[in-house]
């Protein structure tokens, strides 16, 4: 994406023209094909306004999004559900499965929506990814019937079965403990090494630890784009590290 801005009108009325609120100020960003990027930044810096344009949940103000050759900003209502659909897996904090149905009809439901999967493989798909994220045993339990992790999994096959051009995951282990929290980095990080393309929003440096690159934003501007290998050799040792990005990015230390 080149000089992406996005700004709303807040409070816009018969008296008056409103106030007009940048959200973001010409964001150049740009990822390739495999790799695994945090987005950072304290609340207000613009985050949640790049995942929603990232995710092709809402269209720029200004510049340019192109999504796997596709030139997203032109695109009309029902394009950009197609993008969604097939090129944007998504998995949120809050998990998002339907409560009345299994967990391989839940993986199995974007399946729906591709024309390109014939109805017959949309099981064999879904049970697949299943396998991958190791849910092997519980395909035909319900979300009530799961833990945590496990639903964040479900989560995770379903954002892998039409085979995205990458991962959007947006704070996905803010409901989870400790140990849930490590089980779902380290899917991602196998995600990853088998060459899948992984973009997470996350306030937390420990879990942007994960990634092999930190974009921080800062009053809607990209102020950071590092390597996360040379913040911890610039720091010396991670924990010292955790806490400068920390500092970086603005927000408290927990």
């Amino acid at each position: 994406m080149r000089g992406i801005k996005r700004f709303y009108l807040l409070g816009a009325g018969k008296k008056d023209g409103g106030v007009i609120v940048n959200a973001l100020r010409g964001v150049d960003l740009s990822t390739g094909a495999g790799e695994f990027v945090s987005i950072m930044g304290p609340s207000g810096s613009g985050k949640s306004t790049l995942m929603n344009i990232l995710g092709c949940l809402d269209k720029p103000s200004g510049g340019t999004y192109n999504l796997d050759g596709i030139e997203t900003s032109a695109s009309d209502a029902d394009t950009f559900a197609l993008i969604r659909n097939k090129k944007i897996g998504f998995v949120f904090q809050a998990f998002n499965l339907l409560a009345r149905t299994t967990a391989l009809e839940n993986v199995e439901l974007p399946l729906f929506y591709n024309r390109a999967v014939k109805r017959a493989s949309r099981k064999e798909r879904a049970a697949a990814c299943l396998r991958e994220v190791g849910l092997t045993e519980r395909m035909d339990h319900y979300p009530s019937q799961l833990s945590g992790g496990q639903q964040q999994r479900v989560a995770i096959a379903r954002a892998m079965v039409n085979d995205p051009a990458f991962i959007l995951a947006d704070e996905p282990t803010g409901n989870l403990d400790t140990e849930m929290t490590l089980e779902i980095m380290s899917i991602f990080q196998n995600l990853n090494r088998q060459g899948k393309t992984i973009v997470m929003v996350t306030h937390e440096p420990e879990l942007a630890a994960y990634t092999k690159r930190i974009i921080t934003l800062r009053d809607g501007e990209l102020v950071s784009d590092v390597p996360v290998n040379e913040l911890r050799d610039a720091a010396g040792d991670l924990e010292r590290w955790k806490t400068d990005h920390v500092l970086l990015a603005g927000a408290e230390i927990k």
